[in-house]
């Protein structure tokens, strides 16, 4: 069937393809996110619900690929159709069933509450120093997929969430020296301990996609994934308007862009390629889950934070005093232990499939030596 082929492509180049494209979205969103959105806070911008609204507001480019797929999806079935060989409905635009939306609306309400507590860090803490914080969400993630997907941990596994979470508490014990000109101890405490519960928080949502996956009685196809993706973003838009009506920041945009230090068009240049850059990260995050695992999503956002930290250094000539040092040495510490935990057990796997699996060849010999 078509429709199965699409659903869970057996050729493993696809799959490459798919899981390599998703990379490169993953690795371009997780920099450019807090780039941008730091760029909005330093040249004047006030508002914390706007940039939090901005993580989904990029949710109607996830409609043009998914009329593609229908389109490719409806041909193929007219062709099958025409052969007499179709036994299976015309394909719908839209294939989510009621488990795996209510799965996204509640992954895109919970990225929402993340976005708005990521924004008020970056807000009131520069982003090298958000990044470093952010790299205890390998440690959230691989806790909380352990509690929901049964990923097994091992020594190498608790020695990086040790590891992350130490860097943390160092920023944290030498936090005065970091603080932004005219920013109160209490209210870079708030940020940073802000920017920590979105750490947490982002790293329960992943294992949380991943057991909506895996749960659902519906074949997973890319396009179910990228549906998923839109109903996500839109409920993370949609939590995020609610609090931006209450804090009247409709109001306030005008008059923010008319202020802004870039200039009123840069201003509306920032908002925009904001929404794009969030979206390529959360596409990337979800399509690699799809492809991977949840755990792979967040390595690969480990992996990037070291890069944003030195983008915002150079960028924004943000200070690096000894203890962010500190901190990131013991962030690529616990990163290689991790790693190191992930290509022992690949090259494992790959020995269990060769034994299981004589190479082709072999098997055609052995075949031929029969009598």
């Amino acid at each position: 069937m078509a429709e199965a082929a699409q659903a869970n492509p057996s050729n493993p180049a696809l799959k490459k393809f798919l899981l390599v494209l998703n990379c490169i979205m993953l690795c371009a969103g997780t920099p450019g996110g807090p780039l941008v959105t730091r760029l909005y806070f330093i040249h004047g911008g006030k508002r914390v619900w706007l940039p939090s609204f901005l993580e989904g507001a990029g949710w109607p480019l996830m409609i043009i690929p998914l009329i593609i797929s229908y389109i490719h999806r409806r041909r193929q079935w007219a062709i099958a159709t025409a052969k007499g060989g179709c036994s299976y409905p015309a394909p719908r635009l839209f294939q989510l069933k009621p488990f795996l939306f209510a799965s996204a609306v509640v992954a895109g309400v919970l990225t929402g509450l993340d976005a708005y507590l990521y924004a008020y860090g970056v807000e009131r803490i520069p982003v090298s120093t958000v990044t470093l914080i952010l790299s205890t969400q390998l440690a959230f993630t691989a806790g909380f997929a352990y509690l929901l997907v049964k990923q097994r941990f091992s020594p190498y596994t608790v020695n990086a969430v040790f590891l992350l979470t130490l860097a943390a508490v160092v920023l944290a014990l030498h936090s005065d020296s970091d603080k932004p000109k005219g920013e109160s101890n209490r209210m870079y405490v708030v940020g940073f301990l802000m920017t920590l519960a979105a750490s947490g928080l982002y790293g329960f949502v992943l294992p949380l996609v991943e057991m909506g996956y895996k749960k659902t009685k519906q074949v997973l196809s890319y396009s179910l994934v990228l549906e998923y993706q839109l109903v996500m973003s839109f409920s993370t838009a949609a939590f995020c308007i609610v609090g931006m009506f209450i804090n009247n920041d409709f109001k306030v945009i005008p008059r923010e862009a008319k202020e802004f230090g870039l200039g009123e068009s840069k201003y509306y240049m920032v908002l925009i390629s904001s929404a794009i850059v969030w979206q390529c990260f959360f596409v990337g995050a979800m399509g690699v889950i799809f492809c991977a695992s949840s755990l792979s999503s967040g390595i690969i956002i480990a992996v990037m934070l070291p890069v944003t930290e030195v983008l915002a250094v150079i960028f924004f000539r943000e200070k690096f005093q000894v203890e962010k040092g500190v901190s990131l040495v013991l962030s690529l510490w616990g990163f290689v232990s991790y790693f190191y935990k992930e290509i022992m057990d690949a090259k494992k796997r790959r020995n269990q499939d060769q034994n299981q699996h004589p190479p082709h060849s072999e098997m055609e010999m052995n075949n031929h030596s029969l009598p």
